[in-house]
């Protein structure tokens, strides 16, 4: 098998994860700068198996689209053309933000480093994954 890495994508910051081989363990990659982000896809899956890409899917609460889904829609447009041979799937990210800030009040991090907002859009890239992975079974 090969893993599946999750995006969430930010028009500054892009937090991503990605699951072990097994497709059974999501865990938070890292953060890259957007500007540097198709880049960085392109070095990973080049040195790593990834046989899918999540991207979070952001929606109001009235199940329209974010304002951000601009951004995602020609993000995908370009992920399209540079890795045209690994598909892509979309997940409601709705909550994943503030499941990410509870998620680290939970694990007993500081008030300094729940500011860490690269922390955040990475815990939330793991949320989105792990949300695909539960929808699998």
């Amino acid at each position: 098998m090969a893993r599946i890495l999750a995006i969430d994508y930010g028009t500054k910051r892009t937090g991503l994860a990605v699951t072990d081989e097994m497709q059974i363990i999501a865990s938070g990659l890292t953060t890259v700068d957007t500007k540097m982000l198709l880049e960085y896809l392109e070095n990973y899956v080049s040195t790593e198996n990834v046989e899918k890409i999540v991207v979070g899917l952001p929606k109001q609460m009235d199940n329209t689209a974010s304002e951000s889904e601009v951004y995602i829609q020609k993000f995908l447009v370009k992920l399209a053309k540079a890795i045209p041979e690994i598909p892509v799937k979309r997940v409601d990210e709705r909550f994943t933000s503030k499941m990410a800030f509870q998620t680290m009040i939970d694990g007993g991090l500081k008030k300094k480093q729940r500011k860490n907002k690269a922390l955040i859009d990475e815990i939330s890239a793991t949320l989105i994954l792990q949300s695909y992975l539960s929808s699998r079974h």
